[in-house]
C-alpha cells in the first residue's frame, strides 16, 4: 500500500544540506564522506528513489526558516525578511522539483483524489510523489497579512512556532503564552481555512491556540509524553484534547523522542538501545487514548536535521517504514488498523481539511 508521511524537511535538505534527492542515496551519502559541518553528514535516510522503493508517495512537506533576535544562541537568520526569502527559495525547489515531474504538490481535495488515482493504477511507470505544503514555525511570515499569498503559493498548514522563542508563539523548550500578533495569525488563519499544527508550541502556547484557533488542528510529527518525558512530547492530557478535535497525531522517528535517556551527541544506536519497536509504542499509546486506530499516522521528521546517527537502528532508510506495519500486526493490529495508520487517517485528514478547487 502507498505510505502517507506527515512531516519531511525535504526542501531544507536540498537548500541547506545541499542534497540532490533524486540522487541514490549511496551517492548522496558518499558526497558528503568526510563533511563535519552538520553532524548527520553521510547518515540521511530520505530521497526520492528511496521514498518510491518504499512506497512513500503522499506526504507534507515543508517550509522552514528561523528567526532568531540578538542573544538567541539558535542557528537562524537574522531578520525575518531574510527567513522570508530563504523559504521563497524553498518554494522554487518545489516548484523546480515539480517541473521535472519528481513531485506534486497537492492544494485541494481534487489534486489529492487524482493523485491517488495515479499512484493506483500507474503502479508500472514513474510516479511524482505527492507533497502538502506546511511552514514550520511562522518566523518567516513578516506580518500576519502576508500569510494570504503563501496560502495562495499553496500553503495549506502551519506550526506558529520552533525551536525556542519565536516571533508569533513560545516553541519547545521555551515557556509563556501567546502573543498579540500570534493570535492575529491564528485569525488570519482561521479566515483562510488552514490547518494548525501544534507541534513544537510550548504547553501554555498549546492550550490557548485550541481556545482561539476554530479551525482544524493536527500534530504532525510528535509523540507521547508518558513515554518520553519532555516538553517536546504531548501529555495525556493534550492528546485527549487533540482527539477531541479529530486530530491525527504523527510518531517522530527522532531517537531521543522515542526513548528517555537519550543525550544528544553522546548517545547513539550502538550504546543507546532504540528500534522501531519504540515508534510503535508511542504509536500504541495514542491509540489505547483514542480506543481505536483512527488518530495516528507516521510523521516521521526524517533528515529533520538528523539521520542515522540519531533514528532507529533497525532503519537504514525511509524505505523502511513498512516494517512499523509488520511490529503493529505482532502487536495485534488487524489490517485495517494498517491501512489506517499508514495512510487512510492521514488521507482523510486532508480530504476533510483541504479546499476544494471551487473555493479558491
Amino acid at each position: 500500500m502507498m505510505l502517507f508521511d506527515a512531516h519531511l524537511d525535504l526542501a531544507m535538505n536540498a537548500m541547506e544540506w545541499n542534497r540532490d534527492f533524486r540522487l541514490p542515496l549511496e551517492e548522496i551519502r558518499q558526497r558528503e564522506a568526510g563533511q563535519t559541518d552538520k553532524r548527520d553528514r553521510g547518515q540521511g535516510t530520505v530521497c526520492f528513489p528511496e521514498m518510491r522503493k518504499g512506497g512513500i508517495g503522499l506526504c507534507v512537506a515543508t517550509l522552514i526558516a528561523r528567526y532568531v533576535k540578538p542573544g538567541n544562541p539558535l542557528p537562524g537568520w537574522h531578520s525575518p525578511e531574510q527567513a522570508w526569502a530563504q523559504t521563497q527559495g524553498q518554494l522554487a525547489w518545489y516548484r523546480e522539483m515539480e517541473r521535472q515531474g519528481e513531485l506534486r504538490q497537492i492544494r485541494t481535495r481534487e489534486d489529492l483524489d487524482e493523485h491517488l488515482a495515479i499512484w493506483e493504477n500507474h503502479r508500472d511507470e514513474p510516479r511524482p510523489i505527492g507533497f502538502v505544503l506546511s511552514l514550520e514555525g511562522a518566523d518567516s511570515i513578516v506580518e500576519p497579512g502576508l500569510l494570504e499569498r503563501s496560502y495562495q503559493d499553496g500553503l495549506r498548514m502551519l506550526g506558529p512556532a520552533h525551536y525556542g522563542p519565536g516571533t508569533y508563539a513560545m516553541g519547545t523548550h521555551t515557556e509563556g503564552g501567546l502573543n498579540p500578533r500570534g493570535r492575529e495569525l491564528l485569525r488570519e488563519m482561521d479566515r483562510l481555512g488552514m490547518v494548525l499544527d501544534v507541534t513544537h508550541l510550548s504547553d501554555a502556547c498549546f492550550f490557548e491556540a485550541l481556545e482561539v484557533f476554530q479551525g482544524p488542528v493536527w500534530a504532525s510529527h510528535s509523540n507521547a509524553r508518558a513515554l518520553v518525558p519532555d516538553q517536546r512530547q504531548f501529555s495525556d492530557e493534550q492528546l485527549r484534547l487533540l482527539l477531541d478535535r479529530g486530530a491525527v497525531i504523527g510518531a517522530a522517528l527522532d531517537a531521543w523522542m522515542l526513548v528517555p535517556g537519550w543525550i544528544k551527541g553522546q548517545s547513539n544506536p550502538a550504546n543507546t538501545p532504540v528500534t522501531l519497536q519504540d515508534a510503535a509504542r508511542h504509536i500504541d499509546h495514542v491509540c489505547q487514548l483514542a480506543g481505536n486506530s483512527l488518530h495516528c499516522c507516521l510523521g516521521t521528521d526524517l533528515d529533520g536535521g538528523f539521520g542515522r546517527e540519531q533514528g532507529p537502528s533497525d532503519m537504514d532508510s525511509i524505505a523502511d517504514l513498512h516494517r512499523i506495519g509488520d511490529l503493529l500486526s505482532g502487536m495485534g493490529y488487524s489490517p485495517e488498523d494498517l491501512r489506517n495508520i499508514l495512510q487512510g487517517n492521514g488521507i482523510r485528514f486532508l480530504n476533510r481539511n483541504l479546499p476544494s478547487r471551487g473555493s479558491i
